[in-house]
């Protein structure tokens, strides 16, 4: 068995260099790669494309990596909880290209299966349909205009999980598959960062997410934070 280990985040990451593009998993802060965006803005890397469904908060998450002013283009869905963001946006220092989120997980579904464009309805008409394509289909009897989308090409997928092993099977916890799954098929390179690394044969193959041949580098994470974006308590009875 190919042992896809490697001793930390330091290793994980070797081979990031300034104009690449990265895949971030999580959605909102759950599941994000806490030590590999620290080690990314410790490495100082700069002029970096990002795909991920969120940019982080403003001290957090990749909100990280646009306080140090890395990030030159963040490609995303939602992006309402960052203020440092928003500036950067809106002042042009920053290249932003939002895209629906299905459409979002979709063309990462795409680049790991090996299928180079699809199309959807969503963004017909509005400024997501700009300088792409547009075919007229028939689909369950009714014809309609699809937009042409393109499966991302990323050089690198940074993805977070609950647990994994040496070879690189990876198990997911609750809300932070939504993106990390998908991402972690589609990098020419995918680091998994897990809390808790274990011998093969250890997980239960009915349980795994991602098979380890999708895996290129996987290590254990340390101290994660899991922080909360909106945290909303119930007033005490």
């Amino acid at each position: 068995m190919i042992s896809r280990a490697v001793k930390n985040v330091e290793e994980a990451t070797r081979g990031i260099k300034d104009g690449m593009t990265l895949m971030v998993g999580g959605f909102g802060l759950c599941g994000i790669p806490e030590n590999s965006i620290a080690q990314l803005v410790k490495m100082g890397v700069k002029n970096l494309t990002c795909i991920s469904n969120n940019a982080g908060v403003d001290d957090f998450g990749l909100g990280l990596l646009l306080q140090t002013k890395q990030i030159k283009k963040m490609i995303a869905s939602y992006v309402g909880e960052n203020e440092e963001f928003e500036r950067q946006m809106l002042s042009g220092e920053l290249e932003v290209e939002l895209v629906p989120q299905g459409t979002l997980v979709t063309r990462c579904m795409m680049a790991g299966y090996g299928i180079p464009f699809f199309p959807t309805p969503a963004g017909v008409g509005t400024e997501v349909a700009q300088g792409k394509e547009v075919v007229k289909a028939t689909f369950n009897g009714e014809t309609k205009d699809y937009l042409i989308e393109k499966a991302f090409e990323a050089d690198f997928a940074i993805v977070k999980a609950w647990k994994g092993d040496e070879a690189g099977n990876l198990i997911f916890n609750s809300t932070a598959r939504n993106f990390n799954q998908p991402m972690s098929l589609a990098g020419k390179i995918t680091i998994a960062e897990v809390e808790e690394l274990v011998p093969v044969g250890t997980l239960d193959p009915n349980h795994i997410h991602t098979p380890g041949i999708y895996v290129h580098r996987i290590f254990q994470g340390e101290k994660y934070e899991k922080r909360i974006e909106q945290r909303t308590v119930r007033k005490r009875a």
